[in-house]
C-alpha cells in the first residue's frame, strides 16, 4: 500500500500570449498581486507557432515567461487559473481577449499548466479547470509530450523553463538546509 507523504512545494509559473507587446507590465504587475514578486520575466518573442489565436487576438501575438519567487502548493493550481481567468475578462475589449494567461508550476520533473478544456490526459483539479502534463523533466532536459504544444517543446519557453527550474530546486535545497 502506497502511503501519502508530505507535499513538495512548486514554482508557480504564468505563461503570457498577449495581443501588443504594452500590455506586459500592467498582465505582470496584476499577476503579481495574486502570487506575490516575480524572480522571472523573460523577453517577448513573437508567437508563430499557430494562428489559431489570430481571429480573437488579431495578428503579431507575443510571449513570455513569468516566474514567481515564493514556492506554493501545487493544490492551488485551479485557483490560479480562475484568477487568470479573471485578468483575461478584465483586459478584453468588445469581447475579445488581449491576453491568454497558462498559469502553471515548475516541479523537480515536469510541467503542469491549468486549462479549462478537458482531453485524456488531463485531470479534473476543480472550479472547472484541469491539470495538463505538459512537459517531462529527464534526461538535463524538458521532454516534450505527444500533446505538448509546439512552443513549449522548442524555442524560448524550454530553456527559460530550465532556469526556473535550476532556481527552484536551489530553493528547495535551501529549504531542506533550514
Amino acid at each position: 500500500m502506497s502511503q501519502p507523504g508530505p507535499m513538495l512545494p512548486v514554482k508557480p509559473v504564468v505563461s503570457l500570449l498577449l495581443a501588443r507587446r504594452d500590455l506586459s507590465p500592467a498582465v505582470v504587475r496584476r499577476l503579481c498581486v495574486h502570487f506575490g514578486p516575480p524572480d522571472l520575466v523573460g523577453p517577448w518573442w513573437p508567437f508563430t507557432y499557430t494562428d489559431y489565436y489570430t481571429p480573437e487576438m488579431g495578428p503579431g501575438l507575443g510571449r513570455l515567461l513569468v516566474s514567481f519567487l515564493h514556492l506554493a502548493d501545487p493544490a492551488q493550481l485551479a485557483n490560479w487559473k480562475v484568477f487568470t481567468n479573471g485578468i483575461e475578462a478584465r483586459l478584453s475589449l468588445g469581447g475579445r481577449r488581449t491576453a491568454n494567461l497558462d498559469p502553471g508550476y515548475v516541479a523537480k520533473e515536469r510541467l503542469v499548466l491549468a486549462t479549462g478544456k478537458n482531453f485524456s490526459h488531463r485531470l479534473y483539479l476543480d472550479h472547472g479547470v484541469y491539470g495538463d502534463l505538459t512537459l517531462l523533466y529527464g534526461q538535463g532536459t524538458f521532454q516534450p509530450l505527444p500533446w505538448t504544444f509546439p512552443d513549449y517543446a522548442r524555442g524560448p519557453l524550454p530553456e527559460l523553463l530550465l532556469q526556473v527550474r535550476k532556481k527552484y530546486l536551489w530553493q528547495l535545497k535551501a529549504m531542506a538546509g533550514s
